[in-house]
């Protein structure tokens, strides 16, 4: 049997929301703790989850991740968890309340932006305060990523 210490992946990134970035300008990032049930967690070593469409909500003094979604573990037959179900996010008081400013005064959005393993192998989520882009701001995005991808083709030939 091998070390306890050799099994764990350390910062594996097991699910990322890739359109995030196109969709929103982040503001700030926040590492935030996940209560998970033993599937869950057992689910998500095996690289298994879709933040895609999932978004946090500040309800009363607490954050949640919502329509995220962790599909469930094969091998827990009826000990298995409901695979959309909401999530409470472990963060300070202090984070909490820098968010809810962010949320209530500025206008802006809680955004998952991945879900991976810290070195201690507990389940973290980066969380977003955002701002939500124009078409515009979409399409100047795409131009500077594009024109950066053409500058190192140029410099790559030379």
């Amino acid at each position: 049997m091998a070390p306890r210490g050799s099994q764990r992946t350390v910062n594996k990134i097991v699910a990322e929301n890739r359109k995030a970035r196109f969709n929103y300008e982040i503001i700030d990032t926040y590492e935030a703790g996940l209560v998970l049930t033993g599937t869950e967690v057992k689910s998500l070593r095996e690289g298994k989850a879709n933040i895609a469409e999932s978004y946090a909500s500040d309800e009363g003094e607490e954050i949640w991740l919502i329509n995220s979604h962790l599909p469930e573990y094969l091998q827990a037959n009826r000990f298995n968890h409901e695979p959309r179900r909401r999530r409470k996010l472990l963060l300070s008081k202090r984070e909490i309340n820098k968010l809810r400013v962010g949320i209530n005064r500025e206008g802006m959005t809680l955004v998952p932006l991945k879900i991976y393993f810290n070195e201690k192998g507990r389940a973290k989520l980066e969380l977003a305060l955002a701002k939500g882009k124009k078409l515009h701001d979409k399409r100047e995005t795409e131009k500077e990523r594009d024109w950066n991808r053409q500058k190192q083709r140029l410099m790559k030939a030379n």
